[in-house]
């Protein structure tokens, strides 16, 4: 019977044990699941950031695509403005070089190179070889200082220079007209070359100041409406 009671204390003892060890168990799960709540929880918040910045990402690139967009349309609407202007400037040309040779047949030249070389230097122009053009063209002007042709001579220089990418030539005959013809019928388009030459520079503040001075001075003027249509492009860029 003595032998017994310390063989019911050691049970005891040991279930007590066991118990212990159990409870330490479940904590210790209970921490776990505790972690990985948190591990589960971390990740799902980094993972709805990521999202939300994919989603920001997405309409960045929507935005710009659509700014993309309108900068091609108003680029397109540019070129056909260009080509129409083009046309226009080559049907203008054609009717002054009609209006010329009739004006030739009726008075013979007085002057050294006279109408026939104002017609050469015009042809050269149409068929777009502006350099040689424009050499033909000073060559009339220098040596016809008394034409009634010297103002649409200087215009057609301009262009003839324009094209031919020298800006400043292009400035200097269409000044000319400005400073000497004001009231000329080509003065207004002389004006629009005039700022064509600036853009060409990439002085678009420059002219965008001739441009709406020449809306202001020759305001029923076909070149206005174009400066009108260049200023309104700009401005929705």
């Amino acid at each position: 019977m003595k032998h017994l009671l310390p063989l019911a204390a050691f049970a005891a003892l040991f279930l007590a044990g066991s118990a212990q060890a159990g409870l330490l168990s479940d904590s210790e799960a209970r921490q776990q699941i505790n972690n990985l709540r948190q591990e589960v929880n971390g990740r799902l918040e980094t993972f709805s950031n990521g999202q939300f910045e994919l989603a920001n990402q997405i309409e960045e690139m929507r935005a710009e695509l659509a700014r993309l967009r309108g900068q091609n349309e108003v680029l397109l609407n540019e070129i056909e403005t260009l080509k129409a202007r083009q046309l226009d400037f080559y049907r203008d040309l054609d009717n002054r070089m009609r209006q010329s040779e009739t004006n030739a047949q009726s008075a013979a030249p007085a002057q050294t190179g006279g109408a026939g070389g104002y017609e050469a230097a015009l042809g050269l122009l149409k068929e777009g070889r502006s350099a040689e053009a424009l050499v033909e063209l000073d060559a009339y002007i220098n040596g016809n200082p008394d034409s009634g042709n010297l103002p649409e001579a200087h215009f057609w220089a301009g262009n003839a220079a324009l094209q031919a990418k020298n800006v400043a030539a292009a400035n200097k005959h269409f000044n000319t007209v400005l400073g000497r013809w004001p009231k000329s019928a080509v003065a207004p388009d002389a004006m629009l070359g005039l700022a064509n030459g600036q853009l060409a520079i990439n002085d678009r503040r420059t002219a965008r100041q001739t441009l709406q001075s020449l809306i202001d001075r020759y305001p029923s003027s076909n070149a206005a409406k174009t400066a009108k249509q260049h200023l309104s492009s700009s401005a929705s860029r």
